[in-house]
């Protein structure tokens, strides 16, 4: 079983059309589809904006149905310098957990400098950043690889940061590009890859990219394009899954 986990419905409706839903499961106010995808037998969540419902729902899935591996996908904003732009396809190497750590007179320190790792398993210790597992992101990106012409969009892979607080200004945009060398970034993805990590659940994300990261401009941004080309992508990735 593959593990679908988004926040919001729009980053959802086209999956809904295609996958054939086999049960229905309310725990808590999470609504988890169980159902087929092609071939493939599919978990599916919409579990919330932010970190919290996002780490919510991926325990669920994981503790109550123990899936094989998770897909994290929806929406973010790219950062100036990425290259990326609105309606592309971005794939994370890596989370970070972007606003964990301490503010200090020599400015923003993260959680190794406090001594203190968000998670300590017996292979591994990790401060903020997660890694997206290897051969899930190899697959993933062979998959929509292949299909990157037809499907007419551009494919990014690089480091996803998760903050709490949506960035809304180019200076803010270039602190962050300049401290993290980042992607794109979100709201939800380093909690559900922390989540993973704890729980030994390969994990991957992928997501469409609505706008650019700079001054707060909705009439610049594109949510319904970047939602249609995540999902594209990720009915791309489960079509591939096993090859």
């Amino acid at each position: 079983m593959i593990a679908l986990l988004c926040s919001v419905q729009a980053e959802a409706e086209r999956l809904l059309g295609s996958i054939m839903v086999t049960r229905s499961t309310k725990l808590g106010s999470k609504l988890l589809l169980e159902g087929t995808l092609g071939d493939q037998r599919i978990l599916l969540c919409v579990g919330g904006i932010g970190k919290v419902n996002a780490a919510h729902a991926a325990t669920l899935m994981f503790t109550r149905f123990n899936p094989e591996a998770l897909v994290a996908f929806g929406i973010g904003g790219a950062y100036p310098s990425s290259g990326a732009r609105v309606g592309d396809i971005a794939i994370a190497k890596e989370e970070i957990a972007g606003d964990e750590g301490v503010l200090t007179q020599e400015g923003f320190r993260d959680t190794e400098y406090i001594g203190i790792p968000l998670v300590t398993t017996a292979t591994q210790v990790m401060y903020t950043t997660f890694p997206a597992s290897e051969p899930l992101l190899h697959r993933s990106l062979q998959s929509l690889e292949a299909h990157r012409a037809s499907d007419q969009c551009t494919l990014h892979i690089g480091s996803f940061v998760t903050l709490s607080t949506c960035t809304g200004t180019l200076a803010r945009a270039r602190e962050l590009e300049e401290r993290y060398q980042g992607l794109c970034e979100n709201m939800e993805g380093a909690a559900v890859a922390q989540v993973a990590k704890l729980h030994a659940v390969p994990w991957i994300e992928v997501r469409g990219i609505s706008n650019i990261v700079e001054a707060r401009d909705l009439k610049k941004w594109d949510i319904p394009r970047a939602a249609n080309a995540v999902q594209q992508a990720v009915l791309r990735i489960v079509e591939g899954w096993k090859r």
